[in-house]
């Protein structure tokens, strides 16, 4: 599998605090069958992107690794006004390996809008964004409609990619094995294998999506589960 969406680099922002954690981290990737991962630290107003230190953090991380697995870099790109002027300046400043996927987090004022308004997301879709699913959210872990709505739109062909997001071991761990064995029961192996390994790893190494079925413009009616207050829906 390839993981393109990790917190594994340290100290960078709120998710592996040291070096021993990262590695933690990238054992614990292995032992689950990952065998590439981006490290994506938040590109926002609490932590500050800093490029030169994220590939040095890489290298540090890769160094102690060896061959075992293969760090790439990016970041959890949130759109503000400042992101979004930067990045027109330098694009590949932010993307993933510095090629053309930019991996991009809605901040909490926007996901909400996404769960009563899923139309939006689709609109998206059909003019060739495409989607990132957290892995623990298709498990339950952010709450029975977070997981409805994953399982929804995996079911649609709505998702191109899942990954981790992992923060830690603990609170915010991989599950990506997990994940995987739960797509190959709702959709079959060769879903599962598009979207944990053969997708991430074109987005990893710049290529075009393998897996990219054609997205309609509306969805069909009466196929959204029932919507709940107060639940989120994370990439």
């Amino acid at each position: 599998m390839v993981d393109i969406h990790c917190h594994i680099l340290p100290g960078l922002d709120d998710g592996a605090e040291s070096v021993e954690i990262s590695l933690e981290m990238a054992e614990a990737a292995i032992a689950e069958g990952i065998t590439h991962v981006v490290g994506t630290p938040h590109a926002n107003a609490r932590f500050a992107f800093r490029p030169e230190l994220v590939q040095q953090r890489r290298d540090e991380i890769q160094a102690k690794l060896g061959n075992r697995l293969v760090v790439g870099t990016g970041c959890d790109f949130h759109l503000s006004f400042e992101n979004l002027k930067d990045a027109q300046k330098s694009p590949h400043k932010y993307t993933i390996n510095h090629k053309q996927y930019l991996l991009v987090e809605l901040g909490d004022f926007a996901i909400p809008l996404l769960r009563v308004k899923p139309e939006r997301l689709y609109q998206w879709l059909h003019q060739g964004c495409y989607v990132q699913v957290t892995a623990s959210s298709l498990l339950g872990r952010f709450g029975r409609g977070a997981a409805e709505w994953a399982e929804l739109w995996l079911k649609e062909d709505r998702i191109h990619f899942f990954a981790s997001d992992a923060h830690n071991l603990t609170g915010r761990p991989l599950r990506m094995r997990e994940a995987y064995d739960k797509v190959v029961n709702l959709r079959g192996e060769k879903m599962a294998q598009a979207l944990f390994r053969d997708n991430p790893a074109a987005a990893f190494y710049g290529r075009p999506l393998p897996y990219e079925p054609e997205q309609e413009e509306i969805p069909r009616e009466n196929q959204a589960p029932p919507r709940k207050k107060k639940r989120f829906f994370f990439f």
